[in-house]
């Protein structure tokens, strides 16, 4: 047993010992492996170096969370995995955010994320809106089980980019056309992304709905959010 211990401390870094090009792929290492701890005390250390907010999220968190992504989407990594790390994520974004919120600095867009009325499940909807964080995108988690006027009220309040919803029942499925033909209805469609998923929907669903894409999982969904709000800021 000591000699587990002994090997434990020898493996362990000291961060503030590593140059910031090695800090920066350290933290690269640490978000993959789900390391809060250490992506806070690294955090800090770059930012104590002079780093400003924005290149540390971009370049060592949001990069990171690139790399996860890539690996989740391709069945290398799995949703528990992904979860820790995304956790790790947050724990240098609660260091982040309020210096982002002093600079004014801009995120990659606003995203409103929900799981729609009758469904209470969250796990998707969490991964996702975690996700997204990690690309450097600013997300509004509503939570579950809401009606068409709390993703109303949420976009008054808010003006993101992006609505997002989640269902994993088929019974509950439906009422994201409730969502979007209310949005029609109140003129404001065109003004927004719509982006669904969950378990049981499919391309077809998404188009039926019209919703503007349909994500199968997390890491697609980081990927549509991206080229979609690309694509409408270059036409605007």
């Amino acid at each position: 047993m000591t000699d587990e211990v002994e090997t434990q401390d020898e493996d362990e870094i000291d961060l503030a010992s590593l140059s910031t090009d090695e800090l920066v792929e350290q933290m690269h290492d640490d978000l993959y492996d789900g390391l809060k701890d250490e992506i806070v005390e690294a955090t800090n250390i770059l930012l104590e170096r002079g780093w400003d907010a924005g290149k540390v999220l971009n370049d060592a968190l949001v990069e990171g969370m690139r790399i996860v992504g890539i690996d989740f989407r391709d069945g290398i990594l799995f949703v528990p995995e992904v979860l820790l790390a995304a956790n790790a994520m947050k724990g240098g974004m609660g260091i982040l955010r309020p210096l982002l919120a002093e600079t004014g600095a801009a995120t990659v867009g606003k995203a409103v994320i929900g799981t729609v009325k009758g469904d209470i499940h969250d796990i998707g909807k969490n991964l996702v809106g975690m996700m997204w964080e990690g690309a450097g995108f600013e997300v509004i988690d509503i939570g579950i089980n809401n009606p068409v006027e709390n993703y109303l009220q949420a976009i008054e309040e808010h003006k993101p980019d992006i609505i997002g919803m989640s269902a994993l029942l088929t019974t509950t499925m439906p009422y994201m056309k409730v969502v979007i033909d209310t949005l029609v209805e109140q003129g404001i469609r065109d003004d927004y992304l719509v982006l669904v998923g969950g378990a049981p929907l499919n391309e077809e669903f998404g188009k039926a709905v019209g919703a503007d894409a349909y994500c199968r999982d997390a890491a697609v969904a980081v990927e549509t959010a991206k080229s979609l709000i690309a694509a409408k800021r270059a036409a605007a």
